[in-house]
């Protein structure tokens, strides 16, 4: 069957990892300049409070959305270890099942993330009375748009697992252009408020969603689909959701944990969860280069495991390390320099103002530690060895949202823990992921079912 997808088994490491990564870099800093701009046009133009309601639904539909790149991430390496071993008919029924699976999953979702939106945010996340209406039509029209999410994710993921990693940045920019377009239409222009910009994300997925499909379906001939095709075939599902289970809940507890940390943010009131938001916004650009590198080495991973050529990957993975603390700090030292000036550009009060310049001080220096780490996480993910990143996030979340606790109201601390617990998480991340990886525990069974 004729593919024209690129193969990573061959040549030098880290220039295929810096060529694959970069297009899914630039992506994701598309994908948040966009989110950044929801922010920066809510608060311009409907004042502090909705700004924090908007931010305030972010872990949350992270959570949600951990799902959709889980699974996804699961289906891509399934795909990419045959599309390695040069199995084509297997990678043509791997993504066909993925898609399906993904689209009912994302109905699914939404459904859930509906029924639950009001026992979320006054229960558990415990939003202020003030701003609780706006932040609960947010999250429920941007649910809507679940599915959208769930569809490109799982359509990006085959697509890099096939070597096609370019695509996916020209799909975001035009979610990204028409997000920023719309949103100035219906906040700026129409006064729509949160619903507006919530409306804007979810017609822009829908966008880049239908793009993906349209040029997959036009330059693969493998997956030109007919009706037949569409039908779920249980052992494909079951290694999906085996391989991605523990990539989805790895996020979901990084969901889960910042969850925690949210409800403290909002115990100090609605300045500090504005400042949060625009913070977490920002640190949102620090993380983007690991994770690329880490959604890379997952699939630079899995195409050598498949072609039995794990020599490649533990090269590949130290250079993938290298690449991602480079990486890093550029934009760790341009946030450290911009820190007195980004909280002007969305329309923050004299304290919340405070609050954010130094919880962007202080995540320019600790997100560097993340970049010595993550890009680790793909090669586990590449050998069907996802659950190691699900322990290593959930004891790296489990102590920042203790120490956040523990300190949150003492005099040492108090509310700068906020932003510093990512010191004591990050470095306890580091040190059990370097010690799992030196083990070489991942490489047993890398090329079977285990």
């Amino acid at each position: 069957m004729h593919m024209t997808g690129k193969s990573m088994t061959e040549g030098t490491p880290w220039k295929h990892i810096l060529k694959f990564s970069l297009p899914i870099l630039l992506g994701a800093v598309l994908q948040q300049l966009y989110n950044t701009v929801d922010t920066i046009i809510v608060g311009n133009f409907t004042g502090q409070a909705a700004l924090a309601a908007v931010g305030t639904t972010g872990t949350m539909l992270f959570f949600f959305l951990a799902a959709a790149i889980g699974f996804s991430a699961g289906n891509g390496v399934l795909t990419s270890q045959h599309f390695g071993a040069g199995d084509f008919e297997k990678v043509r029924r791997d993504a066909a099942n993925g898609i399906l699976f993904m689209l009912l999953l994302g109905a699914v979702t939404t459904v859930a993330a509906l029924l639950l939106s009001r026992k979320i945010y006054t229960g558990f996340i415990a939003v202020p009375p003030e701003i609780l209406d706006d932040t609960l039509l947010y999250f429920r029209i941007y649910s809507l748009g679940l599915i959208f999410q769930f569809g490109y994710n799982i359509l990006a993921a085959v697509l890099r697992s096939v070597g096609d990693s370019a695509a996916t940045f020209y799909f975001l920019l035009l979610a990204s252009i028409l997000n920023i377009v719309l949103d100035l239409w219906f906040v700026a222009g129409l006064d729509m408020g949160a619903a507006g910009a919530a409306w804007a994300t979810n017609i822009s997925q829908a966008a880049s969603m239908l793009a993906a499909w349209i040029y997959m379906h036009r330059k693969y001939p493998v997956f030109r689909y007919k009706m037949r095709d569409w039908q779920l075939e249980f052992p494909i599902v079951r290694d999906t959701f085996r391989i991605g289970w523990p990539i989805a809940l790895q996020m979901m507890i990084v969901a889960m944990g910042i969850s925690f940390i949210q409800r403290a943010v909002n115990s100090f009131g609605q300045t500090m969860t504005a400042a949060f938001t625009v913070g977490h916004r920002m640190e949102m650009y620090l993380h983007l280069p690991c994770n690329a590198l880490m959604t890379t080495m997952a699939t630079f991973t899995g195409q050598n495991a498949g072609a039995k050529r794990l020599d490649r990957v533990r090269q590949g993975a130290l250079q993938g390390v290298l690449l991602s603390f480079v990486c890093t700090l550029i934009p760790a030292a341009a946030i450290w320099l911009l820190s007195g000036v980004i909280p002007k550009a969305f329309a923050l009060e004299s304290t919340a103002f405070e609050y954010c310049a130094s919880y962007l001080n202080a995540m320019a220096f600790i997100v560097v530690i993340l970049s010595l780490y993550v890009p680790l996480f793909g090669v586990f993910q590449g050998t069907r060895h996802a659950l190691t990143p699900t322990i290593v996030a959930l004891c790296a979340l489990t102590l920042r949202v203790i120490v956040t606790y523990l300190f949150k109201d003492s005099g040492f601390f108090g509310h700068t823990i906020i932003w510093w617990n990512g010191l004591f998480g990050f470095a306890t991340g580091c040190t059990i992921t370097w010690c799992c990886y030196l083990s070489f525990r991942w490489q047993r069974n890398a090329l079977g079912d285990n």
